[in-house]
């Protein structure tokens, strides 16, 4: 797909990965709207970027529901949705509350369900669209402290093969990105230490991905893909 003129709708796209692929599309000349729950943040990144902010909640469906009329309003369609917004809590199952994992689950699994309902109305009347999910290696696999965050990724690389298999017919290309650990402000936000190293991930790395996924012919599409760093200090 040539993203010239395209239009994107980047969730959780204030600051990290979401940011880095707002600015990757709009680079590659795409027309970008991002949402973000704070909107002095989102607002600041808008201008900044040359995005469009529409400040919302994914994990309310009223604020879904006015992403989407806000965004048609502006730039009347639609191409591709970018599922990024996400948050994290890590801890022993033994410790595990119920507000902090049904938080990650609204977020993470709820919201992506909604933005991606709203999304594959438009996709299917129109016979075309893209939906590509940002998940996680934590999709994968699963590990000590990861009852929620783990959970919530393993749920949506399961709506993802659902949605692939109901869109195909309609010419939607769902596509999911699983990336490792990448240096953002997710990790201070969901409580653990992250140390900063030249051989991890960053966020331009996962958008350079998301970019080229979008931009293979139309006739073909990537289903799923895992990135790692590729020796990483600890």
């Amino acid at each position: 797909m040539n993203l010239t003129d395209k239009i994107a709708l980047v969730t959780g796209g204030s600051a990290g990965i979401g940011r880095a692929i707002a600015e990757s599309l709009i680079g590659a000349g795409a027309k970008v709207a991002i949402t973000g729950r704070d909107r002095a943040k989102l607002e600041r990144t808008a201008e900044a970027i040359g995005a469009h902010a529409i400040q919302a909640d994914v994990a309310q469906e009223a604020d879904v529901e006015r992403t989407y009329q806000e965004l048609l309003a502006a730039f009347g369609d639609l191409d591709m949705l970018i599922n990024n917004a996400g948050v994290g809590v890590f801890k022993p199952l033994v410790e595990m509350d119920q507000a902090s994992f049904e938080r990650v689950i609204a977020t993470n699994v709820t919201g992506a369900m909604l933005m991606g309902r709203e999304a594959a109305k438009l996709f299917v009347a129109r016979n075309r669209g893209n939906i590509v999910n940002i998940a996680s290696t934590a999709s994968l696999r699963g590990a000590a402290g990861g009852t929620a965050y783990m959970t919530s990724k393993f749920a949506l690389r399961g709506m993802t093969e659902c949605w692939r298999a109901e869109l195909r017919k309609h010419n939607v290309r769902v596509m999911q990105i699983n990336p490792s650990e990448v240096i953002t402000d997710f990790a201070s936000a969901a409580g653990f230490e992250q140390a900063d190293h030249p051989s991890k991930l960053q966020s331009q790395d996962i958008a350079h991905m998301v970019k080229a996924v979008l931009e293979m012919d139309d006739r073909g599409f990537t289903t799923e893909l895992t990135v790692f760093a590729t020796n990483p200090a600890s």
